[in-house]
């Protein structure tokens, strides 16, 4: 499908692409969609994303994730910054020019100031990269 006519399903599924500040801004352009409570984070992938194998670099996908993670932190925290201190992930797939990469998290556990946290990142229902973050919140808001 061309990335006109996906951009068009994207947007009626209600997607919104985003120009976001600093590296994040560098790596997207990024999607959101809002789930119920939750958020739903995308990337597009374009030419610009790929390795020299021709499929989208994995700290490309790793950036995705943590943006997803980092993100759903924050709001957990209430909106308090978080840094990230461990992220783990574990590849299952490939990501090619054109496809559209979708990625969740959640909160698994928390104390005071660290935030436990999972993901994952799919394309059309499979996963192609899981992992797992520990965050810490370092101010409040």
């Amino acid at each position: 499908m061309p990335d006109s006519e996906l951009i068009s399903l994207l947007q009626q599924q209600g997607w919104k692409q985003r120009e976001l500040p600093g590296f994040i801004g560098l790596a997207g352009p990024l999607w959101t969609l809002r789930e119920g409570e939750g958020w739903a984070y995308g990337l597009l992938a374009g030419e610009q994303h790929l390795n020299p194998a021709g499929v989208v670099h994995g700290g490309a996908l790793v950036t995705l994730l943590d943006h997803a993670i980092s993100t759903v932190a924050w709001e957990a925290a209430g909106r308090a910054a978080c840094v990230t201190l461990q992220l783990d992930t574990h590849f299952a797939g490939a990501v090619r020019a054109g496809e559209f990469a979708q990625a969740r998290a959640e909160v698994v556990q928390r104390s005071k100031s660290m935030l436990f946290m999972r993901g994952t990142v799919v394309v059309e229902g499979e996963l192609v990269l899981a992992g797992q973050a520990i965050m810490k919140v370092v101010a409040r808001g």
